[in-house]
């Protein structure tokens, strides 16, 4: 394979610089950094791409983009060097040098990587950080968009309204999750029952292969293209950019929120919604989110279900349906808002309501540690069922939990579980999300908090899908099984594998095999290949 070449720099300049980086000759991963600096192409290039540890500016860079503190510790595992790349040779040189000089090799694009695999390793590693890769190219004549992965949701938002207010895209709530690694996984938000997944709306891909090869979906082939778009990230390769397909939305939608306590019937209410939310027309987006909140009885608590949604049309036409399809919701005009797509995401994202600029920043919201958790539900739950996961939301360890719940149906049922990796599809009624958070503060004490989580989703067990008990990649749990830092088989892989991708990991481990045989890009629950000894025993 070739692999761009530039003319060596001055030996002393790397030396010196590298110095200066805290790294001397005698370091034992001098040859990783000797080997990426023969292929920058000088030395201001060279201080603006490589960071090792005693950087000053190395914590800031590691840090700047973990959204989960629980990863963000001292005992945590740190990457001997980061790597920012300015431009798609640089990308080539680190996996070139990461290859040859035995670096595990951690992928991030916006790092909301729920169990941190996107910038942590248990083995030595570096972090490509594809922070500036974020251009986006809108184009409202054909109704696409190049995205690259490096850039935020949000910053995708803003891109496209700055353009129409009449196009949009489906894809997350969470401004500053990085496309790459959401589009790896499928990805969801509101708009998602009219339009299916992001992956869905994905028509071409930039990728570089193992081999360091530049591919498009023509040079790659179908079977790697379909992998790509929801087999999860840090897998078949490198994607640097997407092309995307826009989708239509009114110049006016139409927002709701209906907050119902455990005094107000709510338990009722959601059980009666598991009946309704699927079936309803694919313009409106339903979720409800069960947290814990104060009572009107001074110093206690009660459990809350929030009602939200969205309706592609006015607020006429939303009241008539709820009215006539959910009455017990009780949907009244003062709940609802009409505003533009635009800012129905600053809504959902649960941002200030004023300036989008907000979308581009990537410190708006809060940062704390959090372990997720998730489900599918393909029966409606038993009041009593749903009386027992609201009592769970009372004990102490819940008091920054919620379990985020999206109706499914619409585009979701027409879409068969095969054409893309994410295979939740038709029969689902909901997917249930477990969140629990901590401050970084309490990290010490996270062992309660998480252990809180597994109650809940073990009491959740009679209520939700089996055989296998589904779950979606982009809500990573390492609880659900890992892989060998080296070697894991197909069967060992298949526990969390099938819950992930249900048959379809089938044939990301067989498009694995292809790409990437001797498995370079792995992490703890990426796609394994098969190797030639398990193909000996018959597998």
């Amino acid at each position: 394979m070739k692999f761009p070449q530039f003319s060596m720099l001055p030996f002393l300049m790397v030396v010196v610089m590298l110095s200066l980086s805290g790294t001397t000759l005698s370091h034992p991963h001098w040859d990783f950094l000797h080997c990426l600096s023969l292929r920058l192409a000088n030395y201001s290039t060279i201080s603006k791409v490589i960071y090792v540890q005693n950087n000053p500016s190395y914590s800031s860079v590691l840090n700047a983009s973990i959204h989960n503190t629980r990863f963000s510790t001292p005992a945590t595992p740190k990457p001997f060097a980061i790597i920012t790349p300015l431009k798609t040779s640089h990308v080539r040189s680190t996996l070139y040098c990461s290859k040859k000089h035995g670096f595990q090799l951690r992928i991030r694009s916006g790092g909301h990587d729920v169990e941190g695999l996107s910038y942590v390793s248990e083995v030595p590693f570096v972090i490509l950080d594809l922070l500036n890769f974020r251009a986006i190219k809108v184009d409202t004549k054909n109704e696409v968009a190049w995205v690259q992965s490096g850039a935020t949701l949000g910053e995708l938002y803003y891109a496209i309204a700055a353009k129409t207010n009449t196009l949009a895209f489906p894809a997350g709530m969470c401004h500053t999750v990085g496309a790459g690694g959401h589009f790896s996984g499928g990805g969801y938000g509101t708009l998602f029952r009219k339009y299916g997944l992001a992956a869905d709306n994905i028509i071409d891909a930039r990728m570089i292969d193992v081999n360091g090869r530049i591919l498009d979906r023509k040079s790659m082939g179908e079977d790697v293209f379909w992998a790509i778009r929801g087999g999860g990230g840090n897998t078949f390769g490198i994607v640097l950019a997407w092309k995307i397909k826009l989708v239509p939305v009114p110049a006016v939608v139409t927002v709701f929120t209906v907050n119902k306590n455990l005094e107000q019937n709510a338990t009722k209410i959601l059980h009666r919604w598991q009946y309704i939310a699927h079936k309803l027309p694919d313009d409106l987006f339903m979720n409800v989110w069960i947290t814990k909140v104060n009572s009107s009885q001074v110093g206690m608590k009660t459990v809350q279900a929030t009602f939200r949604g969205m309706l592609l049309g006015g607020v006429d036409e939303l009241i008539a349906l709820i009215q006539d399809k959910f009455p017990e919701l009780g949907l009244a005009e003062e709940n609802c808002n009409e505003m533009s797509w635009i800012e129905s995401v600053l809504y959902f994202g649960g941002l200030p309501l004023q300036s989008v600029d907000i979308l581009l920043d990537k410190n708006a919201l809060p940062t704390l540690s959090l372990k997720a958790k998730s489900d599918y539900v393909k029966e409606p739950i038993p009041e009593s069922g749903i009386e027992g996961l609201m009592s769970m939301f009372l004990e102490e360890e819940a008091d920054n939990a919620v379990a985020m719940i999206p109706a499914f149906g619409g585009k979701m049922d027409d879409i068969p579980e095969n054409e893309l990796p994410y295979p939740h599809r038709a029969g689902n009624l909901f997917e249930a999300t477990y969140i629990v958070q901590w401050t970084k503060e309490e990290n010490a004490e996270s062992g309660k908090y998480i252990s809180w989580s597994r109650r809940l989703y073990s009491y959740m067990t009679p209520y939700v899908s089996k055989s296998p008990r589904e779950a979606y990649v982009n809500y990573r749990d390492l609880d659900l099984g890992i892989n060998n830092n080296d070697y894991t088989s197909y069967e060992q892989a298949s526990i969390w594998g099938f819950k992930y991708f249900k048959n379809n990991f089938k044939r990301l481990v067989q498009v694995k095999t292809k790409v990437d045989p001797m498995n370079f890009f792995r992490n703890e629950q990426s796609i394994p290949p098969l190797l030639s000894p398990w193909k000996k025993k018959g597998n």
